[in-house]
This record gives C-alpha cells, sequence and structure tokens, in this order.
C-alpha cells in the first residue's frame, strides 16, 4: 500500500516496529472465527497480518485517503472497511450476539477517553479490547486507590471492566514519533457491570463531582446530589475524598443519590 503521510488534526502516528507489532499480534491471540474490529487502522500494520488469521475483520478509519488507500491494497478482499468517524459509529451493526465482538485500535490520545467510553456503551458486545494509549492515561486506567493517578477515568472504566496494562511502547516505534510513550492495554467488559444502565448516568455524576476538586471533602463535593446524613447511610465518611474511595464506594453513592434525587 502506497504510504500517505501523517495528518496531525487526526492525530496520526503510523507503527512500524515489527517486534511490537508481533507482540500485540501475540497478545490479540487471534482464532480464526474471531469477529474483529480495529479503529485507526492507518497505513495497514496491524491489519494486514490481523486479516490473514482471522474470517472477519472490520476497520474503521475517519481519513479519507487511508480509507481509500486500503481499499486499493492487493489484500482488501480480507475487511471489511467502514469510512467515518469512530466516535460515532454504531456498534450494535455489526452484531447482535452478546460477546461476539473484538477490538483492537491505535486510539488518537486527544480523543482516547471519550471514544473508550463510547466503545463500552456497547460494553454487551465486546469479549475484549485491546488498544495502544498514551501511557499516562493507561496508568490513570490501572491505578489504585490513594495514588496520585487514581481518579474519575479509573472509578468509571473498574465499574464496567478489568483494565491491565500489558506492555509499553516506545515513541520510535512510531512514525512520526510522538513525545510520549504509549502503553498497550487490555480491557475486558465484567459479565455483570458493577453499575446497572438504570443508574449509570447518576454514577457518573457522582464520580465526575467527586473528583471536580480532588482534595475536596466528598460532602461538599457531592452536595447538589447527596446530603452528609445521606452519604453516611452508606457507611461512607462524608470527611473522606474521592481519591480514597474504591469502585463499589460509588457504586453505593449512585444507588444512593438515585433513590434520593
Amino acid at each position: 500500500m502506497k504510504p500517505n503521510p501523517p495528518r496531525k488534526r487526526f492525530g496520526q502516528n503510523f507503527l512500524h516496529d515489527g517486534n511490537i507489532i508481533e507482540r500485540i499480534l501475540t497478545s490479540l491471540a487471534p482464532a480464526s472465527g474471531d469477529h474483529f474490529v480495529e479503529i485507526g487502522p492507518g497505513q495497514g500494520a496491524i491489519t494486514r497480518p490481523l486479516s490473514e488469521r482471522v474470517q472477519r475483520l472490520e476497520v474503521i478509519e475517519i481519513d479519507r485517503d487511508l480509507a481509500a488507500a486500503l481499499a486499493a491494497s492487493e489484500w482488501a478482499n480480507a475487511i471489511t472497511i467502514h469510512q467515518g468517524d469512530a466516535l460515532k459509529f454504531d456498534f450494535a451493526a455489526l452484531t447482535a450476539a452478546p460477546g461476539s465482538l473484538r477490538l483492537v485500535g491505535n486510539l488518537p490520545y486527544n480523543i482516547s477517553t471519550p471514544l473508550l467510553f463510547h466503545i463500552l456503551e456497547s460494553h454487551h458486545l465486546f469479549r475484549d479490547l485491546h488498544v495502544m494509549l498514551q501511557k499516562e492515561v493507561v496508568q490513570r486506567m490501572t491505578a489504585a486507590p490513594g495514588s496520585k493517578t487514581y481518579g474519575r477515568l479509573t472509578v468509571a472504566l473498574a465499574a464496567r471492566c478489568s483494565v491491565e496494562s500489558l506492555f509499553v511502547i516506545r515513541p520510535g516505534s512510531f512514525f512520526p514519533a510522538p513525545k510520549v510513550d504509549s502503553a498497550f492495554a487490555r480491557l475486558t467488559p465484567l459479565p455483570q457491570p458493577l453499575i446497572s444502565a438504570e443508574h449509570s448516568d447518576i454514577f457518573d455524576t457522582v464520580v465526575r463531582n467527586a473528583f471536580s476538586q480532588r482534595r475536596k471533602q466528598l460532602g461538599n463535593a457531592l452536595s447538589n446530589v447527596l446530603t452528609p446524613e445521606q452519604i453516611i447511610a452508606t457507611d461512607i465518611d462524608p470527611k473522606a475524598r474521592a481519591e480514597n474511595l474504591d469502585v463499589t464506594d460509588f457504586v453505593r453513592l449512585a444507588i444512593a443519590a438515585t433513590k434520593y434525587c
């Protein structure tokens, strides 16, 4: 496939390191019957070898020129190309079978968080998600309560999936080289999310408000949804700070907020 120059507006950094590509494929452990979705196939570094190992591979590419170059490649008949924005993509259009999709992608750093949440809106469709992200983002995703990197993203993901950091990818593995390290992570949707669809919106509101000012006590941070007495009723100290609560604490707060709102 003829190379297309990277476009800064799409946050493009093309993977070219053969050793890293092989590590990614090893982590994926694709089986021939798997139905994969790849976000941001770029120049096909992962796409081509993956297409040789699975029967169904759908790729979502926002760049019209890259999508056209993929379509013109000699192996294009092995993939289905969706030219468009992954943030607006309807994954339910691919399948209705729970746990039938697997996802891999080099997510643009500037939209990685909203894109993850958009994907997880269809969490029941996915068996797992393997993503390349800025290393600092993966550190936040896998942080433990009480740590400096523990925050809203950590809790929001933990209620819906387990997250594992697999390995770090240095800037030289990409062209152009980004200014930061990347990491490859695996997200596995929980069979039963800790927060139900009914409580999902209020859960995200509680978590967002709790972490809006990290040093604020919960009684103050959540004053618009819960009183200190209502927080105490969940067996949580209203003088505690968000960074010291685990995901199950936030679930209890969200359920209480739903009850009182």
